[in-house]
């Protein structure tokens, strides 16, 4: 059985997370994405706070290989303490 997807694969992919502003945030996401999207390129990782600085959006861009590795990364950062949410 076949999953579906509009995505063609390999491609470029975005991946938001946010969270409470914290030291190790970006740390923590860019360890997650990186366990399974090991070739990380420079400037691959951007993060914003928000307008009071309480939280921060942090935007990741890899190369998606199969909606399977994009399953697990979201599993993975959506089922992490520090992140609040994942886009």
């Amino acid at each position: 059985m076949s999953e579906e997807t509009l995505l063609k694969f390999p491609c470029r992919f975005a991946i938001k997370a946010m969270g409470k502003t914290t030291p190790e945030l970006d740390l923590v996401v860019v360890e997650i994405v990186r366990r399974h999207s090991p070739d990380l390129t420079e400037g691959a990782v951007k993060s914003r706070p928000s307008k009071g600085g309480n939280y921060t959006a942090i935007t990741v861009i890899i190369e998606a290989h199969s909606k399977q590795q994009l399953d697990n990364i979201y599993l993975d950062l959506s089922s992490h303490p520090l992140i609040m949410m994942v886009l």
